[in-house]
């Protein structure tokens, strides 16, 4: 993994012998001389976003040559929706708000380190970290300095993709020798760049699990070429999501957003990829097998312990169905005692609209996945999930619904009875202390049902 802390004592050492090459000081200074022209533009945007204002000057220069009607994302005009990576951008009113969106897109809102070691990584960072596998200092930072090409330093260029000849030269100047010409006329540019709390992790930092995540996914599901699990969402990475997202349907833009990185996680646990090819039709033999075992008897006459599913197939791998199923089961387990009618709705009714909102949330017929439990359905999404508990206030949402449509009936046999008979006993208990626990119990139930399918939980015995 490429991580900032591994490169930090490098960028601080070229930097510190980093020396513009006498042929090139007349072209540095020219360049360095237009960036600063845009000086309050960029500084309108650093009021914006905390960036500063040279960054933006240095982003510029390499995206389109310091043009104003284009898209500081990609060098694409401001005027029309952007055509590659980042693709759907815009239009924009203006260069600062065009900039605003590609800096909020990159992480960098929020930022706090701007030494020139950090910004020397975030630059490399848009063209890419190969040049360090080659022994290369990258010329997209040194190009037209003594850091880079003969006879100083190494030559060597990647004229397209995955093609490096180490006899090639790019005449193109580096963002680090701008800025140091930018710096010698204009000393009001400082370079102090220490974060302002000790440890703090920056924003690109807290997002690099996730990419290295979808990284490893998107090559298990086959990318070409194969990604470099690094972290970095650079070019590379943003072309196979704009891959995935065309052929998987969703809106093609080479970035991972919530719906792009709950379809990638699901798409590696499908049927047939390892791990992952359990079948969960008999965690609902289980639950009815259980459902037999609570139910009690009628004239002498046990109810029948699979109840039909009406629209749903026999075996099936859809947790949507799963709920939908074990909803039915509870709301089923006995008849109320004696003719009273009920007077609320069935359980399965009450739930409606929340299993509709599951549905939503776990991308039942091709809609944005959030996931079970976290870890219940793979490594992957428990990863994601771990620390933002939002499977978990899922399900103890589902069952503080279940618990309010059971209170009503303490009386009653089978789970709900159960559950009325501990919500009647103590006082207050299923206002305030319950859902909490139900909350709880959601991840301990679901873990259960995870246990079932690898056949690791003992079946339930049948009493007399």
């Amino acid at each position: 993994m490429i991580s900032f802390e591994s490169l930090k004592a490098e960028y601080e050492r070229n930097w510190a012998s980093l020396e513009i090459r006498p042929g090139r000081l007349t072209e540095a200074n020219a360049v360095a001389r237009k960036a600063l022209n845009g000086k309050t533009t960029y500084q309108q945007i650093e009021r914006l976003t905390g960036v500063p204002w040279h960054f933006t000057a240095l982003c510029h220069y390499r995206e389109s040559n310091f043009d104003f009607d284009t898209y500081l994302g990609n060098g694409e005009s401001l005027h029309r929706v952007t055509t590659i990576v980042p693709k759907g951008r815009g239009p924009f009113a203006t260069f600062v708000d065009g900039a605003v969106d590609a800096f909020r897109l990159e992480n960098f809102i929020g930022a706090q380190d701007w030494g020139i070691a950090r910004m020397l990584f975030r630059l490399e960072a848009f063209n890419g970290f190969g040049y360090h596998a080659k022994g290369v200092n990258s010329p997209y930072l040194y190009g037209g300095s003594t850091l880079y090409g003969p006879p100083e330093a190494r030559a060597g260029k990647f004229v397209r993709d995955h093609v490096f000849d180490s006899n090639h030269v790019d005449t193109q100047l580096g963002t680090a020798a701008i800025l140091h010409a930018m710096m010698s006329l204009d000393s009001s540019i400082t370079l102090d760049g220490s974060p302002q709390f000790a440890g703090r992790t920056e924003p690109e930092d807290d997002v690099a699990s996730t990419v290295i995540l979808m990284q490893q996914a998107l090559n298990k599901l086959g990318a070409n070429p194969p990604l470099a699990e690094d972290g970095i969402s650079g070019a590379k990475t943003r072309a196979a999501v704009s891959q995935f997202q065309q052929q998987n349907g969703l809106r093609d833009t080479g970035l991972l957003d919530a719906a792009t990185v709950a379809a990638i996680t699901r798409a590696t646990q499908q049927p047939g990829t390892a791990g992952q090819a359990a079948d969960l039709s008999h965690v609902l033999t289980r639950l009815e097998d259980l459902a037999q075992v609570l139910r009690p008897a009628v004239g002498g006459t046990t109810l029948p312990a699979t109840i039909p599913a009406k629209t749903l197939p026999a075996t099936t791998n859809d947790p949507i169905s799963l709920f939908e199923r074990l909803f039915s089961l509870v709301n089923k387990t006995a008849p109320m005692p004696g003719p009273a009618t009920p007077t609320t709705p069935a359980p399965v009714d009450q739930l409606k609209q929340v299993v509709d909102l599951l549905s939503t949330l776990l991308n039942k017929d091709g809609k944005p996945v959030l996931g079970q439990v976290n870890g219940a359905l793979g490594e992957t999404i428990g990863k994601l999930l771990d620390g933002k508990k939002t499977a978990l206030g899922i399900g103890g949402s589902v069952l503080t619904a279940l618990l309010s449509s059971v209170t009503a009936s303490p009386n009653a046999g089978g789970l709900a009875g159960l559950l009325g008979t501990v919500v009647s006993a103590v006082p207050g208990l299923g206002q305030f202390a319950m859902p909490i626990s139900l909350a709880l119990a959601a991840w301990g139930v679901l873990g259960k049902m995870e246990k079932w399918v690898q056949g690791t939980a003992p079946p339930p015995k049948v009493t007399t």
